[in-house]
């Protein structure tokens, strides 16, 4: 099994073939790619901890060695800022990145893509396949992203744009969600949050059928056809078809606002 312990700036090729791509890191910056080429890994800081690279079976696993008395130390004069790593693998790669703490950007990939990070902050663009981001505490931005995606924050702000994607899940706790999309045609777009709002923008030719709850936000949005649904006096309900209904919107809230917009014909 090729293996690699880095504890500096430095360049890895890897002429094998690799199929899966897991890093566990405690904290740092790291931005996956989708390449053409050979996967190829580039060091650009270290914080006096070594990454162990190993290539087993298709698998390119990046990791710490930090043993937990090193890692209080780090933390405690304020050195745990993390390494930060480039890591280009072919698209079609499954790729699964856990943080504790740190940034991860993730790009050009189409098969399967998981980020994990407790706290942070998560860029998607340009994925494919199935997508999946969850921060405790931390913004998650996706841009052009289409399959299925999946973001779930506690506290941070979802935000999703030029997306076509077919499946969307997006929750928060007390963040705010923010769509701008495509006609997502037969897709599904659920959209949940908390204390937090729910903006979305859609085509005004858009084919959904749609549903907008809040306990005790306020619903606003740009289509007349939504007519207010069966609901307590407490709460609020739109409700309706627009286009020929093909596919879904819901989107609820506790105590947030719900606003859903119109893009014009030729508009922006």
């Amino acid at each position: 099994m090729p293996s690699w312990t880095v504890d500096g700036p430095r360049r890895l090729t890897l002429v094998e073939p690799v199929d899966q791509l897991v890093v566990r890191l405690d904290s740092g910056r790291v931005n996956v790619f989708g390449t053409d080429g050979p996967a190829r890994i580039e060091v650009t800081r270290t914080d006096g901890r070594p990454l162990v690279v190993e290539h087993q079976d298709g698998k390119l696993s990046v990791r710490q060695r930090t043993p937990r008395d090193w890692t209080l130390l780090l933390r405690l004069f304020g050195r745990d800022s993390g390494p930060e790593i480039s890591i280009g693998v072919p698209a079609r790669v499954r790729v699964d990145l856990r943080l504790h703490e740190g940034a991860v950007v993730a790009s050009g990939l189409t098969e399967a893509t998981r980020v994990d990070v407790t706290a942070g902050q998560v860029t998607l663009m340009g994925l494919a396949g199935r997508t999946t981001a969850r921060l405790i505490s931390g913004p998650v931005e996706a841009l052009g992203v289409s399959g299925d995606l999946t973001m779930e924050t506690v506290s941070g702000e979802l935000v999703l744009a030029d997306g076509t994607a077919e499946r969307v899940r997006a929750s928060t706790v007390s963040g705010a969600i923010t769509c701008d999309l495509g006609n997502p045609g037969s897709g599904e777009i659920q959209l949940g949050a908390a204390s937090g709002s729910v903006t979305v923008r859609v085509p005004e030719e858009s084919d959904l059928d749609v549903r907008l709850h809040t306990t005790s936000g306020k619903i606003t949005t740009d289509f007349p056809q939504l007519q207010p649904g069966a609901a307590p006096s407490w709460s609020s309900d739109r409700r309706g078809r627009l286009g020929a209904g093909g596919g879904s919107l819901r989107a609820a809230t506790m105590s947030g606002s719900i606003v859903l917009l119109a893009r014009r014909s030729g508009g922006i």
